[in-house]
């Protein structure tokens, strides 16, 4: 082999060899960009997990949700946030205004004596009564089951006038009324047991799906408002025309208005 051929072998030799390296350059490189890329979409999914999970933490829930919720009125409600419950004639020139808390074991007892026969006066036009329900024993007691069952009432009043009253009455009588230290209103499948008593509630799937869905904590929000806007010092709280009535009082102060009540029996 000539010296010119020796040398022209060398230099094809090494400019395979920088070839060479020049592609095991591009490829090392190549590797590490796929590696950081990997490892900043990895970086990125912990990141936005985390952000997520700390977003969905900060989201509010429960009854704290319900003061974002849309509102949803109930039918045979007044005023431009539905808080008027009423039950009577509007026109009626005595008003007789029922403060109550749905956990509450003295309106419980309140309603299975005078309390049942207070519409009466209603059904012959001697006065309208104006429904206030707050969430007292929620707050003091611990629990949700006064303001859930305000709007499950709330469901149940837009069904109709009739299955409110009915709905009322049952949640306050002997055999579904829990123990004030209870919080069994707050389960909706309790609150729906306690429905299956009422015939127009019984089966009622938009009823059921209001109740589960809680259409109306909103409104029920609105309820509590309004009930602490007239500043009772406990529950029940009757007042006629503004001014409060002792319980004790209330079938007299009612017989000046032309109805007669027997007062509940000791």
């Amino acid at each position: 082999m000539s010296k010119r051929n020796s040398q022209e072998a060398k230099r094809a030799a090494r400019e395979r060899l920088r070839v060479e390296r020049e592609r095991q350059a591009k490829k090392e490189k190549m590797r590490r960009q796929i590696v950081v890329g990997v490892s900043v979409v990895g970086v990125l999914a912990v990141a936005g997990g985390i952000f997520y999970g700390i977003t969905k933490l900060n989201e509010p829930s429960g009854w704290e949700a319900a003061k974002e919720q849309k509102l949803v009125k109930p039918a045979n409600t007044t005023g431009s946030s539905g808080s008027g419950v009423l039950i009577g004639q509007e026109s009626a020139k005595k008003t007789v205004d029922v403060y109550e808390d749905l956990r509450c074991p003295a309106c419980a007892q309140f309603e299975q004596g005078i309390g049942k026969v207070l519409s009466d006066g209603t059904s012959k036009g001697k006065y309208k009564i104006k429904m206030h329900f707050g969430d007292l024993i929620d707050g003091n007691v611990g629990g949700e089951g006064s303001k859930t069952a305000i709007s499950a009432l709330g469901a149940s009043l837009n069904v109709s006038e009739k299955a409110f009253l009915a709905y009322h009455e049952k949640l306050y009588s002997k055999e579904f009324h829990p123990e004030e230290s209870t919080d069994k209103f707050a389960d909706d499948s309790y609150l729906l047991k306690v429905a299956d008593s009422v015939p127009e509630l019984k089966g009622n799937a938009e009823f059921k799906k209001a109740v589960e869905d809680g259409t109306y904590d909103r409104w029920a929000l609105n309820m509590v408002e309004d009930f602490n806007k007239g500043k009772v010092k406990g529950t029940p709280t009757i007042r006629i025309d503004g001014e409060d009535v002792e319980q004790s009082q209330l079938p007299a102060e009612l017989k000046k208005l032309g109805v007669e009540l027997t007062p509940p029996k000791q």
